[in-house]
């Protein structure tokens, strides 16, 4: 007997000891889990699991170099320019060691620039899956070489790229003006692969992560100058202004997608997702940079500027100060290699398109995900779903989806329902198809270790599961205890993925239930910064080369799956928490696990029109805010924003007391129902917008610089944006307003208030008074904006409705707007079975014309209103010249009100004003 079973007393206490640990350790998620529940209410972000630039290495070993010292020269004697692109090798004088630069001049005013070790020990990773394609380039063609450097024509608008040699240096220039230098600031750092100092040489070994534990892991960096430029913005996912702040006295912005509990706001830490795209603008030109690498990255961004007030800048150009503003970014990646994007512009929308051609557009998606959801963690059971199916229809409140989240599951065990609290799914599924209503289910991508789930056999035994640096299959905790997590990296573990969603694979599902994809980042309890360890193994990669591709995977995947459940036929519609670049590709995000604070209302706004600068539009915040109880003044506010966000739905903690709208009284109930209203009667407007993004790449939800991008007064703009072109929102973020001041942009412009329908003239700041029913959204004169004003049940249910056509009238432009009508749902608009329309109104002459006349569609809606504004009253007004149209003249307004004229939605007509 040892001296501790002598202590105490017994080995039996020993062996209940033993049980009550092993208890403890299977029950770990669980009671982490009822921790956060009894503490949400206190708890907030634990700084202390998240790692500053100090605490990590690379991060703070590039931090310590010093600007103006650069060791690598281009070796122009190794020049190689073949009609595609331009080789050369740099060395680092200091170790000797070689690179190998390449650069290329591609198709839409892009420039890609690489660099790679000439001779790796082992191959480092490069991004796969995120280009839609191998990018098309353009001849490049040498106009001039010396010993200190080369000078290349990028085309058209005289651009050139100058190289110089002694130290490596990459300008880009148009004329005389520099649009972007490389290396300028001498902090290009590649650390080359190399042995550890205790390893003398390879040896033999059964894995491939023992091969990585014998290399020293490296980091890449690069900086760029963009000469007069003072306002850069994108690179997602940060709870933080639209326009990126400095960072010289703090940490640089993270991309290391994290699931992180209660996030702090205006820091630069990492969140769920990373987008490695920045725009830069200024008054002359739009530039991006799209940094390709999906490991750890940090951002850093100085200025020239930066501090000064505008008495000081008032100042320096009183004194004749000749400085040029200045914005100095500097990049900063674990693994990989340097692949960088340079979009050249110069407009935003130039931006924008080349982007697009790089990672590819915002999937369009079915129109009823554009209307309103409801979610809460958790709907108790089918009679609960009911019951809030029920509530909507009672007070008229419409809605499209309901939501489940993990309690729906056996046991956690995702593609499944619980027995008891769901025993007949498709019975409730039924139930809300036949009200043209739909769900959404989640699926996370940590799998249960139970021999008896079917899922994780599956994946066990094909070998799916991402290894431990060891070998063995990774597992960390989450919500189910002990979990696997599928390689989604691996194409075939992706096809089996999707081969699940099928009708006879997910037992209980239809075709009006769609998926959540949550805790993708991928979120591992138990690990280092609530996330898997880096050097576990993906096939021959280490988990910290892939980390930020994670979420995108488990998206592509799933989008995959819906997609073919239906044979390719039906669009689908998948939630995403953690995203890289190209997850516009498969559905929507939203901006994670905030709490009911005014200041996270405040904060969505700049959250998703960061994310829809870089190619992601559809993006929303939980109204209501998930933590936390909102006042019902909050609520209010935030479902009366959230009704002009892209992606509109409710969420909640299982802590907080239920919020369905209903629940605050009489008042507040009828000004909830009167937001999400508005939200329905704007779903043809929505809808034409996500056909534009999806065909171009332009954003949704829009920074107001991004159509008046000379108008210095938008840049930093932040509390107000707009939807599409024509639609100027203002939403009400302060507690107790009683008033808000929008700007209105455009010295050219008006603006027409949509409720009142009093106009304003643009390029002024406008106080609004507001009450607790005041949404502040704006008309552009010059538009034309088709509404549905028969607001139905659902989305599904107004299909056939007609339309009422808001006409926007400014005298210094004719009036313009686009109708786009298809099924809805199928891919069949690929097919060309769709409506596309212009409207326009010019010379009192109001028409419609087919914008595509080779495509095929009918629709049974016809235009049943128009109403014109900053209109002056006719004598009459005749439909094709012939039938009279019956109208009315608000002369107080000047608004013109033409009832039941009766065109179908999908002809050709005219309609005349005299």
């Amino acid at each position: 007997m040892n001296e501790l079973q002598r202590w105490l007393g017994s080995s039996q206490i020993l062996l209940k000891i033993s049980c009550l640990l092993d208890f403890l350790y299977r029950m770990a998620p669980v009671l982490l889990l009822w921790l956060a529940v009894c503490l949400s209410g206190t708890w907030a972000v634990d700084r202390g699991n998240f790692k500053t630039c100090d605490q990590s290495a690379f991060c703070k070993r590039q931090r310590a170099l010093k600007p103006g010292e650069s060791p690598y020269r281009a070796l122009l004697e190794t020049m190689e320019l073949t009609n595609t692109r331009l080789t050369l090798q740099l060395i680092n004088d200091n170790n000797k060691v070689r690179l190998l630069l390449e650069l290329y001049r591609l198709q839409g005013n892009i420039t890609r620039v690489k660099i790679n070790e000439l001779k790796p020990l082992k191959p480092r990773y490069e991004v796969p899956d995120v280009l839609i394609r191998e990018p098309p380039t353009e001849p490049l063609s040498l106009l001039s070489q010396d010993e200190n450097g080369v000078v290349l024509s990028l085309g058209a608008e005289s651009q050139r790229v100058i190289v110089s040699a002694r130290p490596f240096r990459l300008d880009i220039m148009e004329g005389r003006e520099v649009l972007m230098s490389l290396n300028s600031r001498g902090l290009l750092a590649f650390e080359h692969l190399r042995m550890r100092k205790d390893t003398f040489s390879y040896k033999v070994t059964s894995t491939v992560a023992s091969v990585w534990d014998n290399i020293k892991r490296v980091f890449s960096s690069l900086d760029f100058s963009l000469p007069g430029v003072e306002h850069v913005y994108g690179i997602p996912e940060h709870a933080d202004t639209l326009r990126l702040k400095t960072t010289d006295n703090g940490d640089p912005y993270r991309l290391y997608n994290l699931d992180v509990f209660q996030y702090e706001l205006y820091n630069p830490m990492a969140l769920y997702g990373a987008v490695p795209v920045m725009l830069a603008h200024n008054a002359q030109r739009t530039t991006g940079i799209f940094w390709l690498n999906a490991a750890e990255t940090w951002v850093d961004i100085s200025s020239n500027t930066a501090g000064k007030t505008v008495f000081g800048k008032m100042l320096d150009y009183v004194q004749g100060s000749s400085e040029t503003p200045q914005t100095d970014v500097r990049w900063i990646s674990e693994s990989g290699i340097i692949d960088v994007f340079i979009m050249l512009g110069p407009t935003p929308n130039d931006v924008f398109s080349q982007y697009a051609s790089l990672t590819g557009t915002q999937s369009f998606p079915p129109l009823a995900s554009l209307g309103y959801h409801q979610c809460r963690w958790n709907y108790n059971d089918q009679e609960d779903v009911q019951s809030v199916d029920a509530g909507f229809d009672e007070h008229d409140i419409p809605y499209d989806f309901i939501w489940l989240d993990i309690e729906h599951t056996d046991g956690k065990r995702y593609f499944t329902w619980d027995p008891h609290k769901f025993a007949t799914p498709k019975e409730m599924l039924q139930g809300l198809m036949d009200k043209k209503r739909k769900m959404v289910a989640i699926v996370d991508p940590h799998i249960k270790v139970d021999s008896n789930y079917k899922i994780h056999n599956e994946i066990r035994s094909r070998g799916f599961y991402i290894k431990n640096k060891d070998g063995g299959d990774y597992e960390g905790w989450c919500w189910p205890g002990s979990a696997g997590y599928p390689d989604f990296t691996r194409a075939d573990m992706r096809a089996w993925w999707a081969s699940m969603f099928a009708y006879d694979q997910y037992e209980g599902s239809m075709e009006n239930l769609y998926t959540w994809n949550d805790m993708n980042e991928p979120s591992v309890f138990n690990g280092p910064e609530v996330t898997m360890h880096k050097d576990a193994m993906h096939g021959a990669w280490e988990h910290r080369d892939v980390h930020n591709l994670y979420g995108f995977y488990v998206q592509m995947a799933t989008a995959e799956g819906l997609i073919q459940r239906s044979g390719g036929v039906e669009r689908p519609f998948v939630l995403t928490r953690a995203f890289f670049a190209g997850s516009q590709r498969f559905g929507a995000v939203w901006t994670g696990d905030n709490a009911a604070e005014w200041d996270h209302l405040k904060i969505s706004i700049p959250m998703c029109l960061s994310l829809g600068l870089v190619g992601i539009s559809f993006c929303g915040a939980d109204v209501g805010g998930f933590f936390k109880s909102p006042s019902t003044e909050l609520l209010v506010r935030w479902y009366q924003t959230g009704a002009y966000q892209p992606f509109f739905r409710a969420h909640a903690h299982l802590d907080t007391p239920r919020r369905e709208p209903w629940l605050f009284g009489p008042e507040n109930t009828a000004l909830i129902r009167e937001a999400v209203r508005q939200r329905y009667t704007f779903m043809p407007y929505w809808y034409q917008q996500f056909y534009l993004a999806h065909r171009t790449g332009q954003p949704v939800m829009r920074p107001l610089w991004v159509e008046y991008p000379q108008d210095p007064a938008t840049f930093a703009l932040d509390d107000e944006f707009l939807i599409g072109r024509d639609l100027l929102v203002h939403p009400v973020t302060e507690e107790g307003a009683r008033g808000v001041t929008a700007y209105l942009p455009g010295k050219d412009e008006v603006w027409f208030d949509i409720h009142t329908f009093q106009k304003h003239n643009g390029a002024q700041n406008l106080y609004i008074p507001v009450t607790m029913s005041s949404i502040p959204v704006f008309q552009r004169g010059g538009s034309i904006i088709p509404r549905k004003m028969r607001v139905r049940r659902s989305s599904s249910c107004m299909e056939h409705d007609p339309y009422t056509l808001y006409v926007a009238l400014n005298p210094q432009r004719t009036a313009e707007g686009e109708l786009y009508i298809d099924d809805g749902h199928t891919f069949n608009y690929e097919k060309k079975e769709f409506i596309h329309r212009r409207l326009s109104f010019a010379n009192n002459v109001l028409s419609s014309v087919n914008l595509a006349p080779d495509a095929q569609f009918t629709t049974g809606s016809w235009i049943e209103r128009i109403v014109i504004l900053g209109a002056s009253k006719p004598s009459k007004v005749t439909l094709k010249a012939e039938s009279q149209i019956e109208f009315e003249f608000d002369a107080s307004m000047s608004v013109l009100t033409l009832r039941k004229p009766g065109m179908n939605s999908g002809a050709d007509w005219t309609v005349t004003l005299q």
